[in-house]
């Protein structure tokens, strides 16, 4: 299966999974706008998702991912089925015990970790607390379900794993639509929404355990015992699980922050699930192929086409993230306008804080993407410990920014740490990978970066101009619908004038495109089932 069409299997998983979120969220946000209600949800649901992500997604993917594979060229599949089993067992072990006490401290852990803002409002804190406590057992589903997905990556079937999150967003919008249909009160759609949360991550761990269980291994428990495979895996789960985690890190870090002042939080959420589109379709997608691909090749000595797979890699995100970040970045309060302004979302006060946080996200798009290029190269080798480092700086420069912006910018202040925390991790990355030999200089990607940036901003020049025509079909006054034409032509014609630029100039060109879908594998996994 050539590397776009791995990507693209991955993608289309994503891209499903975010535009149900985008409905999900559209959904919220006529039905709590960006009050109090919205606040603690978003603020409780930020806890489980961060421990998952810390120690499910950027641990497992980071550190399972090439041991596992390890096995698989060693052991074959009988010998990576044991790995699987002497893991699940320790993990399974684990998390039930962080789960109890987890449980137990929540009232500490919302008073001075997730929102210590919300102390000063009783009936804020009491809803986080009890939302959050629901949802938190969601982090063993979904720890678990990361680890084989994990398997099922190694094993070249990605279409189960990246499926897997579109049932979040499914049952949390029949859980809107249901409330919607009721009349439901604010407080009573934040409990169903936690509840529906603790569902979806059932459903989520059952699709990728039949999924395992189709490409046969099925994995059986046995008791904790920390085998050498197991203390190697925990050597170094623990700094790829905060270097893969970066992101939920800083936007934890954010919502601490931003509990101090009101409707920030969901603000931030809103405008993260934006962004969150190109981010998840090309960045996720291309960490989760990448970090196999680039195992195999290292382990088998191939470093002509490690090279190559990374510089591909970065070519193909720069391709469509950079339009993506010129795009959020000129048209961003037509979109919040489009996707939210209704209901109890307030035109007056949440539009302009929302699109002007998506804004500052867009310029930190390209960073974030290219850090999830980046760290496989790293992961792959077996080292997780540099990564972990550059997070640790970027989530002090993060902190520092945040905290000097916040008094001042409110809400985009948060954003903007963000952003700059992102960048100065991609630049320290890059940055070790030359120095060490690692990244090969590519004469294709050097020639095509400033092109693709310039097509970008003639894009984004084009885009400014043609809202300021379009003022009276985009502005609130407008009905709907002629927001959303006006808004669907507005893209379709930045990407004609984008696309015709990049192809024009050289940024792109269709060589480019049949080199990385062209790009085939001759030997097949080890598993008596072809791959999906």
């Amino acid at each position: 299966m050539s590397l776009i069409k791995k990507f693209a299997t991955v993608a289309s998983g994503t891209l499903m999974s975010r535009v149900l979120g985008f409905a999900r969220e559209m959904l919220m946000a006529a039905a709590l706008g960006t009050g109090p209600v919205a606040d603690a949800f978003y603020a409780a649901f930020q806890f489980p998702n961060t421990f998952r992500r810390l120690f499910a997604e950027g641990a497992f993917n980071a550190a399972f991912v090439p041991l596992f594979a390890k096995e698989i060229e060693a052991n074959g599949v009988e010998g990576a089925k044991r790995f699987s089993e002497e893991v699940f067992g320790v993990l399974f072990s684990a998390l039930l015990v962080l789960t109890i006490a987890m449980e137990l401290a929540m009232p500490l852990i919302v008073r001075f970790v997730v929102a210590p803002g919300f102390a000063d409002n009783p009936e804020k804190y009491d809803m986080t607390v009890a939302l959050a406590t629901i949802m938190f057992p969601y982090l063993i589903c979904m720890s678990l379900a990361a680890m084989m997905s994990g398997m099922l990556n190694s094993l070249r079937r990605y279409f189960a794993a990246a499926i897997a999150p579109v049932f979040l967003n499914i049952i949390l919008v029949g859980v809107l639509a249901n409330a919607w249909y009721r009349g439901h009160d604010g407080l009573t759609v934040g409990y169903a929404l936690a509840w529906g949360v603790l569902a979806a991550g059932l459903v989520q761990l059952i699709i990728v355990w039949i999924a395992v269980r189709h490409a046969g291994i099925a994995i059986g428990f046995r008791r904790p015992k920390l085998t050498p495979n197991v203390k190697r895996l925990l050597w170094l789960a623990l700094p790829a699980a905060i270097t893969g985690g970066i992101t939920q890190i800083n936007t934890l870090i954010g919502t601490a922050i931003a509990s101090g002042q009101d409707s920030a939080v969901s603000s931030l959420n809103l405008a993260d699930r934006v962004y969150q589109l190109p981010l998840g379709v090309v960045g996720v997608a291309v960490a989760i192929v990448l970090l196999p691909e680039l195992s195999r090749a290292l382990k088998s000595g191939n470093k002509v086409e490690a090279a190559n797979l990374q510089n591909r890699s970065v070519e193909f995100t720069l391709f469509l993230t950079l339009p993506a970040a010129a795009a959020l970045l000129v048209i961003s309060e037509p979109i919040v306008r489009v996707l939210y302004e209704r209901g109890a979302f307030a035109a007056s006060n949440s539009t302009p804080v929302v699109s002007a946080i998506l804004a500052i996200f867009g310029l930190g798009l390209p960073a974030f993407v290219l850090i999830k290029a980046f760290t496989p190269g790293f992961f792959a080798r077996e080292d997780t410990r540099t990564p972990m480092y550059f997070a640790a700086i970027s989530v002090a420069v993060n902190i520092s920014v945040a905290l000097t912006l916040f008094p001042s910018w409110g809400a985009p202040g948060i954003a903007a740490a963000s952003a700059v925390a992102g960048w100065v991790n991609a630049a320290m990355l890059l940055a070790t990978l030359v120095w060490r030999g690692h990244w090969d200089r590519d004469a294709a990607l050097l020639k095509r970066i400033p092109r693709l940036i310039v097509a970008s901003a003639v894009m984004a020049g084009g885009l400014w101009f043609a809202t300021r025509e379009a003022d009276q079909w985009l502005g609130s006054a407008a009905p709907f619908y002629t927001q959303a034409a006006a808004l669907a032509v507005l893209v379709t014609g930045a990407m004609i004038v984008y696309f015709g630029v990049a192809f024009g100039i050289g940024g792109a060109d269709a060589g480019m495109i049949r080199r990385n879908i062209r790009r085939n594998r001759g030997n097949t996994p080890p598993t008596a089932v072809e791959p999906d």
